[in-house]
């Protein structure tokens, strides 16, 4: 008798995560002091894609690095397979949050960290040097940064995954953010699940989504019109030559302003 074939789960595999608030010890200590993490209630996840968006220092990669530990990966990045520290440094915010799943179980799973991506890589030589053709056929050491992102992208991830990334623009040209869309969106249309952090105004142009604003004010979900990000970008390539103009006088005033304080 022939067997009966299984239905693969698709996603999504969260759906929301709640802080224990009575159980943090202080919120006075790192890192329940950030601000996104005192007004942090209830957050809840977008059954395709999460953006975290937020300046420098808001908690994106605190929040993301958290939710990585929680669901089972290397807060230093790679899959569930990969428990290496090349410098433990994580918080302890996952023993505080509490995730709500669905029954759907993710086939696949992925940390990408931008910063510590090199330790991700060195790491998949020492388990297996032949292992490198999951990323695409060449050791990730043998490829720029940016190709050896884009061997992870392509190559290593497929639907049915819960993907975690935190800034994966950073070694990627416009050209490949673009094309980064486009691959993000058949993995999605395949089951996959993404949280991103980033400040990409391509990559969190992506419709299907949900963009969550990290302030000193907590996280309030933003249209991607209203973003900063997509402001800034906006304003700037609509008159390069006059807002490079603004830009500079105001350096060179606060410069000027500098010197006749000093004396």
């Amino acid at each position: 008798m022939p067997r009966k074939k299984t239905k693969q789960s698709t996603g999504p595999y969260l759906i929301d995560l709640l802080l224990l608030r009575e159980q943090v010890p202080s919120f006075d200590d790192f890192p329940f002091c950030l601000p996104i993490i005192q007004k942090l209630e209830h957050l809840p996840f977008h059954p395709k894609v999460t953006f975290f968006i937020g300046e420098n220092g808001s908690g994106k990669s605190t929040l993301l690095e958290a939710l990585a530990v929680e669901v089972g990966l290397n807060p230093e990045g790679g899959s569930c397979h990969f428990n290496f520290a090349t410098r433990a440094s994580h918080s302890n915010l996952h023993q505080y949050l509490r995730l709500a799943k669905t029954a759907s179980l993710a086939r696949d799973s992925y940390f990408l960290r931008a910063e510590s991506f090199y330790n991700v890589a060195s790491e998949v030589e020492r388990i297996d040097p032949n292992l490198f053709h999951v990323y695409g056929g060449r050791t990730m050491h043998e490829q720029s940064h940016g190709e050896s992102f884009w061997a992870l992208f392509q190559h290593r991830f497929r639907g049915n995954g819960l993907y975690l990334m935190d800034e994966p623009e950073t070694a990627l040209s416009p050209k490949r953010q673009v094309e980064f869309l486009s691959l993000m969106h058949d993995y999605c249309q395949r089951g996959a699940q993404f949280v991103i952090a980033t400040h990409s105004p391509i990559i969190i142009a992506y419709p299907d989504s949900c963009i969550y604003l990290l302030t000193t004010e907590g996280i309030r979900t933003v249209l991607y019109q209203e973003t900063e990000h997509y402001l800034v970008t906006r304003d700037f390539l609509k008159n390069p030559a006059k807002s490079l103009q603004k830009i500079l006088s105001e350096e060179k005033s606060a410069a000027q302003c500098a010197d006749v304080d000093s004396n």
